[in-house]
């Protein structure tokens, strides 16, 4: 089902960052984040063969969280910045460095305020249907690493993901999962989906145990 529905959009480009990243083959790469030494939001992406294609630097700056996804010469291809004080978990994306409105990219956002399993909206700068028709949509299960990206609300699948779990990696302790690019997807902007991805289960992560702690001193003093 998912070569057939994919089949409608693989026949030219998709280019979000460039058309540089697009290829017409399918692409694996293996996302890679060494829990004891990088700092949260740090990720290395690699192809099959280990080569570095991308590489992603966590920072915070104010109350702001940020991610920059470089290239493999430390170039930097784009910005992601959390959007705060909004109902959804919101981030937005830029191109380079910037953090401006005139260098735009897209915005990904969780459909609803409470979300048990995945699902994110992602919204191009030139979508005009002021957020009620997405360009794209993340469903799947997080805690996993199980995820699928979709061209709009649709069942045509662009890219997916899965756990990569290897006795290399427990042994490094490192957190991997593979994703897999169809033809002709921006590679570069399937990898901030997932960046983002992560940022925003994280947050949720912190906020569902802040909460039980929270119930925890509760019920321990008596409430």
């Amino acid at each position: 089902m998912a070569e057939s529905s994919y089949a409608t959009i693989a026949n030219y480009p998709i280019a979000v960052i460039g058309s540089q990243y697009c290829t017409p083959n399918q692409v694996d790469v293996v996302i890679s984040r060494k829990v004891k030494t990088l700092r949260y939001g740090e990720f290395i992406v690699s192809d099959m063969n280990g080569n570095f294609v991308f590489k992603v630097k966590g920072t915070s700056f104010g109350w702001h969280d940020k991610r920059v996804i470089l290239d493999a010469a430390d170039n930097p291809l784009i910005t992601l910045k959390q959007k705060m004080l909004t109902e959804h978990s919101r981030w937005n994306a830029f191109k380079g460095e910037s953090t401006d409105e005139k260098d735009f990219l897209f915005t990904i956002k969780t459909t609803s305020i409470f979300q048990w399993k995945t699902k994110l909206a992602v919204f191009l700068a030139n979508n005009n249907s002021k957020e009620k028709n997405c360009d794209y949509l993340i469903k799947g299960n997080w805690s996993d690493r199980s995820c699928v990206i979709y061209a709009g609300d649709s069942s045509t699948i662009v890219a997916q993901m899965h756990k990569k779990i290897t006795a290399k990696s427990l042994l490094i302790g490192k957190d991997n999962f593979m994703v897999t690019m169809y033809p002709n997807i921006d590679q570069a902007f399937i990898v901030s989906l997932i960046v983002m991805l992560d940022a925003i289960n994280a947050v949720n992560d912190a906020a569902v145990i802040g909460a039980a702690a929270g119930l925890g001193v509760a019920i321990g003093a008596g409430f």
